[in-house]
């Protein structure tokens, strides 16, 4: 085992009967950030690690996917510091445009004003006046969920360092021609009044109306078919598809838009499926992304008929009317001149609404910024491709390049007072200057600021670099970038990932922002439903640590966390944590109060019981397993591995073994209580970045020493003793044989049974104190009987159960167990033997059937075997 360095002081044996979370987790906390354990030093020789957390929202509280993912980030930084990095955990917080003015909109709302009442740079000082009493909730709840951050690095995307470096990178790509302002259609919200990116959209199946409308008159018409009836007062023309004979006769021409006293083109775009529907598209190009692209082809006009809030702007009877009324109006209008075909309702189709207000999204042309990402997505894929960055799980590789080799300009302004203003002035003869962070803007009569603000995600793109001080060349920069691990979940992909690739390869010349990217999945609840305020389901992580503790609540997040995979968890789930909590305080007190100890080095192995010898076996191999799953993220499995190792093969067999020693003295108890003292030091450490409150608890009383926090990582040692492990593997197979018949006999686990043990040619003869202990069997006396023998192992186990059970009942409870089991032997043999099923069968199904067959025959065995052992009658 590693050694430990610390110097240690005298350990205390001495713990409280009963672990309380609440007593000890804030105080322990508080300790390590005071000393300092979490702050990384830029000028240290050792190797950086760094993970910069992924900024949660500075409206934001901790919900259970961030509780989730710290954990995780928390348990890799912890023991890669424990490792000898200079592990930097960077914390921050984002400024969340659109969210963030909604809530001072809100408060304004409820003293009767709106920010236009205070004007743009008073709005945004009581902005920050807000961010400073109400933001910011999440830093301090992630104090309770333990997070080793640096806090003295703590960032926040608005503030002066983060500002600079927005600036500067938004005048790099404008310089490089990556940065330009074009008037497209985009995504418009009327509730948040600003624009916003396509995966900002979120679309759901909403009952709508589809509407088949004539167009033209006489000879010349044709139907169109929309859910979307309103933008019709914005059609510039009727597109078909130039091979559709249905048509042809009509390419070319003007039809009759109805209510309006315009007519239209009919223009032949192969865009248009013609087995889709009629075959004929209403074009608008002002209100849809492919009408747009089709009056883009054609030249044609567009026309905007509704204003930023929704509201029809064509002059005549629907001018003024909301989106939504109009929508009636005009089927009504068009109803009246005969023009509707048909009409269907309810319509189910997928509509897309805004993911921060859930409104209705309006697709608008707008002139607005946009990033030409074609270079900068190329550079984002081929860091993939050429491997200098890991996807983990790698099949959701596929996922990334389906989104970074086909991905659009990026809209990033938006019509906002929060956010970085973008760094664009206009003069009053059509000048146009990109100003940066170290430039005096352009002064004089008639030159005016772009009022629009940046996408809050252009920003938190910058975010692994310019945290750490990008653009100056700061000791920060140079120590701890590229980042190690960006853990995140699966569905930012889109909104984040892809952004940080691009910009952190554009902005340090080909150096990658984060060498992995570990992807986890969703959390969910217990049935694996999303959690959702709708749904009722929504869970507090807060409520379940101040109820069952922090450290319980993280151990059983990573006990879920499978690589991408979503995460289902209850609260009889964390229940089961806290009792894992309890169990490993309870055998460390049982520990220290007999003996266990740190003191000294191990005895020779020579001098080692087999059970000695077995238990350091089993630990370093349980070394070696959690070192290989933190290296391929798979925390279920180590946290599995753990768990297992603790309670089973420490808590429930060495433990207990052990107490004969222990009871015994002499220098095999000394040799054992040193053993059992490195067992809980190694099995501390290797808990710890997963469960860091209990283990420095215990760990410090353990060693004496000042905290576990910056103790070193357990190595393997590489020692194995395979004859050891089969030795005490014969002996549980011993143990777990006869409680398994005792059991089955009825017997009290407390219940005393004589017993002749026959161990000759074994190596268990050593153990046969141990084995009575643990299994309550009494020395054979006078008189002893024995109405069961059971071989295991190679050793015999005769006991005499006479005058301990009723043997007629218990033979006529097996009989009828027997009987059952035989019959679904049959049943199974019978359909396994029918070819006619097996030809139809899923090959599931008839696994399922062959599994069922294979228990049988087990059943039945076992049941026999008892049966013959129980006394004659």
């Amino acid at each position: 085992m590693t050694e430990n360095t610390q110097t240690p002081s005298t350990p205390n044996s001495e713990l409280p009967t009963q672990y309380a979370p609440a007593e000890v987790e804030g105080m322990l906390y508080e300790r390590w950030v005071e000393r300092g354990y979490f702050t990384a030093d830029a000028a240290s020789e050792k190797p950086a690690y760094t993970i910069v957390i992924p900024p949660p929202n500075v409206t934001g509280s901790l919900h259970l996917g961030h509780a989730f993912q710290h954990t995780l980030m928390d348990a890799l930084t912890r023991r890669k510091r424990m490792q000898g990095h200079e592990a930097l955990w960077l914390p921050g917080m984002d400024h969340a445009g659109i969210a963030t003015q909604n809530k001072v909109e809100q408060q304004l709302a409820e003293e009767g004003k709106s920010r236009h009442d205070l004007g743009r740079e008073e709005f945004v000082d009581r902005v920050w006046q807000w961010k400073e009493e109400y933001g910011g909730k999440i830093l301090g709840q992630m104090r309770r969920l333990g997070d080793g951050v640096d806090w003295s690095r703590e960032r926040f995307t608005m503030d002066e360092g983060l500002s600079k470096a927005v600036q500067t990178i938004f005048k790099k790509l404008y310089e490089d021609e990556l940065i330009y302002r074009a008037e497209r259609i985009i995504n418009w919200c009327p509730r948040c009044l600003t624009a916003i990116s396509d995966i900002e959209v979120e679309y759901q199946e909403d009952a709508g109306e589809l509407v088949s409308i004539t167009y033209g008159e006489g000879e010349d018409t044709l139907v169109v078919a929309t859910t979307r009836a309103e933008t019709m007062l914005g059609d510039t023309a009727v597109a078909v598809h130039p091979d559709d004979e249905r048509y042809r006769h009509l390419i070319g021409k003007r039809i009759k838009l109805p209510l309006t006293d315009r007519t239209i083109p009919v223009v032949a775009d192969t865009h248009v499926d013609p087995e889709f529907g009629t075959g004929a598209v209403k074009v608008t190009p002002a209100h849809d992304p492919n009408d747009f692209a089709i009056g883009q082809r054609h030249d044609l006009p567009s026309m905007t008929i509704m204003d930023e809030r929704g509201v029809i702007t064509v002059h005549g009877p629907f001018l003024g009317l909301d989106r939504f009324e109009a929508r009636s109006a005009v089927v009504g209008a068009l109803r009246q001149q005969g023009r509707i075909v048909a009409e269907k309702r309810p319509y189910m189709h997928s509509v897309g609404h805004c993911s921060r207000c859930s409104t209705t999204v309006e697709p608008r042309l707008s002139m607005q910024w946009w990033v030409k990402v074609g270079p900068l997505a190329q550079a984002a894929g081929d860091a993939v491709r050429d491997g200098r960055v890991a996807i983990h799980p790698a099949d959701m590789s596929k996922r990334y390049f389906d989104w970074v080799d086909n991905m659009n300009d990026w809209c990033i302004s938006r019509q906002l007072w929060w956010g970085h203003r973008i760094p664009i002035w206009y003069g009053p003869n059509g000048e146009i200057v990109c100003v940066g962070p170290d430039e005096q803007p352009p002064t004089g009569e008639g030159w005016h600021q772009d009022t629009d603000v940046l996408d809050t995600w252009f920003s938190s793109g910058l975010w692994p670099f310019s945290t750490l001080g990008w653009p100056e060349k700061t000791p920060d920069l140079a120590k701890f970038y590229s980042t190690d691990v960006l853990l995140t979940g699966h569905d930012i992909i889109f909104f984040w990932v892809a952004r940080m690739m691009m910009f952190g390869l554009y902005a340090m010349d080909g150096e990658v922002p984060f060498k992995t990217i570990a992807l986890t999945g969703l959390v969910r609840d217990e049935r694996g439903k999303k959690m959702s305020k709708s749904f009722g389901n929504v869970v507090d992580p807060l409520d379940w640590m101040d109820k069952y503790g922090s450290d319980a609540v993280r151990f059983t997040l990573a006990k879920g966390a499978n690589p991408g995979t979503d995460v289902p968890i209850g609260e009889d789930w964390v229940q089961a944590s806290r009792n894992f909590a309890n169990k490993i305080w309870n055998a460390t007190r049982f520990a220290l109060m007999n003996g266990a100890t740190v003191e000294g080095e191990l005895p020779p192995v020579e001098q080692l019981s087999a059970t000695d010898r077995w238990i350091l076996s089993r630990l370093n191999k349980t070394v070696a397993q959690v070192d290989a799953y933190y290296e391929d993220f798979q925390f279920a499995k180590l946290s599995e591995a753990l768990y297992h190792f603790a309670w089973d093969e420490v808590f429930d067999w060495y433990v207990e073994l052990s107490k004969t020693t222990f009871f015994a003295g002499g220098e095999g108890a000394k040799a054992s209580g040193r053993v059992l003292g490195e067992v809980l030091d190694v099995l501390m450490r290797l808990l710890h970045p997963v469960v860091p409150f209990v283990t420095e608890t215990l760990w410090t009383t353990l060693t004496g020493r000042e905290s576990i926090v910056v103790a070193e990582w357990p190595s393997d040692s590489g020692f194995r003793d395979e004859a050891a492990e089969a030795e005490i593997e014969n002996l549980q197979q011993v143990v777990t044989e006869v409680r398994r018949f005792r059991a089955d006999q009825g017997l009290q686990p407390g219940q005393k049974v004589p017993a002749r043990l026959d161990l000759a040619g074994t190596q268990l003869a050593a153990h046969e104190a141990a084995i009575r202990q643990l299994l309550r069997l009494q020395p054979e006396g006078e008189g002893f009987s024995a109405t069961a023998t059971l071989p295991v192992a190679g050793a015999t186990v005769a006991l005499d159960l006479s005058g301990t059970i009723d043997v007629a009942a218990e033979r006529k409870r097996l009989s009828k167990d027997l009987a059952a089991a035989e019959k679904e032997k049959a049943q199974a043999e019978a359909k396994l033997g029918n070819e006619a099923f097996l030809a139809k069968a899923p090959d599931n199904v008839v696994d399922k059937i062959k599994g069922r067959l294979a228990k049988a025959e087990a059943d039945i065995a076992r049941i026999q075997a008892q049966l013959e052992a129980l006394p004659a009658a």
